[in-house]
């Protein structure tokens, strides 16, 4: 696949907007879809696999007015209803359209405190764009109107145009919530709550906040200085952040609000605990969970060899255990790390695959391996305890199973040896266990995710939770639409 440069794209999407602004008739709905859709410039797969900055590039103003013409302005707006947290999508589109890019992003700031965010790192595929009649129209959803990237613009302008305007803050109400974690789900709860008045006290296990978004996503699909401009104007609305704070070890939950005063408590803490796949050889030297290995490298930053101290295993030959946005975003750092040889080995098909389209095709662009219907039934060592090799089996595909996917049939007999150094195992998370065993009376799952009602109530007066804790593993969309419906049930205690 050849890379077309940002420069093509901005020149093609000039030459276009051109000619639709010397139209004196408004564009028919015919129009709007002939309208191409709008690629995003990124950097070349061969330098972007020698640095740590962002892939996409960002659409620029023209490409960003093109696309935005795209929507139809349908009057059942489809795309709301899939969108977790219900932005104004044909609102802020319009707006876009226009030109007003700073009135978009007030028309998305209205229902998320993190555009910027939600543009980059959502699954707009598979839900908002999903429902898109003009992806409908075209069958397919390709063909969408790209709402993410053009809400990733207009955030981007409105941080760097320095014209930011903080929520407003009611007057103080004198009740105090906790909330804790902060992450996506808990950012959300934090600024909702606080617009009505309440203070917020946030508590974050970590030296740094932002939860996932600075632990587990990679620098080079999210910059953590986007992170702490949504984090800072959380700062701005008047939010206390606590790091280095562990509720369940530094204090327990139910002191919150027995000793500390705190009217509501929000649990926000995520799917922080690594599955690993129990075969022979997960204990030797070389095998990590993807946790860990993006732990290091994103909020540790041990790709900066010249200046960070973070230690991080670097392997000629790397494996990749799973395929969801994780083992993707695994072996795209592998690579940046200086791996020769980058495997992702999954017992499904690519149709399969959970990771988002986009980033499975920016791996291929970078040089990483697929190896499909495969699966790793053992990790073999050297003399030294160090990974050598792993044991692969092939599979087919059988009758779906409770996910709807086609389950996965181990072919007998089909053993073969792939040499690698080191495996990394993204299968996914379970909830963290921490805050549910130290709170006597708080009902989880047999998983360990925390129960809660259509409210986010869970089974402690006063206390709530949304997000990975409360869903699984999941995406910064879902857990902010957990957040939302928190909040708004807090709000109306606290009333």
């Amino acid at each position: 696949m050849s890379h077309i440069t940002p420069e093509a794209l901005a020149e093609a999407a000039h030459r276009e907007l051109d000619a639709i602004l010397k139209k004196t008739a408004p564009l028919t709905p015919k129009e709007r879809i002939a309208i191409p859709v709008q690629d995003m410039p990124t950097q070349d797969p061969e330098v972007r696999r020698k640095n740590v900055q962002e892939v996409a590039l960002g659409y620029t103003p023209e490409q960003a007015r093109l696309e935005s013409m795209r929507c139809l302005q349908c009057r059942n707006a489809p795309c709301v209803q899939g969108c977790p947290v219900r932005i104004d999508i044909p609102g802020f589109l319009k707006a876009a359209a226009a030109g007003d890019f700073l009135g978009a992003c007030a028309v998305i700031k209205k229902n998320s405190l993190l555009p910027a965010v939600c543009g980059r790192v959502c699954p707009q595929e598979v839900q908002c764009q999903e429902h898109c009649t003009v992806g409908k129209s075209l069958k397919s959803v390709d063909k969408a109107v790209s709402i993410g990237r053009v809400e990733r613009y207009v955030a981007d302008l409105e941080r760097d145009s320095g014209k930011a305007v903080s929520p407003v803050i009611k007057p103080a109400t004198g009740k105090k919530v906790a909330v804790i974690g902060s992450g996506p789900a808990s950012v959300t709860v934090a600024a909702d709550v606080r617009r009505e008045g309440h203070q917020v006290v946030m508590f974050e296990a970590f030296h740094k906040p932002g939860g996932v978004l600075v632990y587990g996503i990679p620098e080079f699909r999210l910059p953590k200085a986007i992170v702490q401009k949504e984090i800072d104007a959380l700062l701005a609305m008047g939010v206390e952040i606590k790091t280095n704070f562990v509720i369940g070890r530094t204090r327990k939950l139910k002191a919150l609000i027995e000793e500390d005063g705190f009217d509501a408590v929000f649990i926000g803490t995520g799917a922080g605990l690594p599955k690993f796949m129990n075969i022979e050889g997960e204990n030797l030297v070389g095998v990590f969970a993807a946790n860990e290995y993006l732990t290091r490298a994103n909020l540790m930053k041990a790709y900066d060899f010249g200046r960070a101290d973070t230690p991080i295993y670097r392997a000629g030959r790397v494996a990749i255990l799973g395929g969801g946005n994780v083992a993707m975003d695994a072996a795209r750092t592998a690579v940046r790390l200086g791996a020769a040889e980058v495997h992702v080995i999954y017992r499904r098909t690519e149709v399969e695959m959970p990771a988002r389209v986009e980033e499975i095709a920016h791996a291929k662009e970078e040089g990483v391996i697929f190896h499909l219907l495969e699966n790793v039934s053992r990790v073999m060592g050297d003399e030294n305890g160090c990974v050598k090799a792993v044991e692969c089996l092939r599979y087919e595909l059988g009758e779906p199973d409770a996910s709807g996917r086609r389950r996965p049939v181990e072919i007998k007999g089909s053993e073969f040896i792939r040499d690698v150094e080191a495996v990394i195992v993204a299968i996914g998370n379970d909830s963290n266990p921490l805050i549910p065993r130290t709170t006597e009376g708080l009902k989880t799952t047999k998983w360990g995710n925390i129960i809660v009602d259509e409210t986010g109530k869970t089974s402690i007066d006063g206390v709530y939770a949304g997000g990975d804790i409360v869903l699984g593993a999941a995406t910064v969309i879902l857990a902010m639409g957990e957040g939302r419906r928190a909040a708004a049930s807090i709000n109306e205690r606290l009333k």
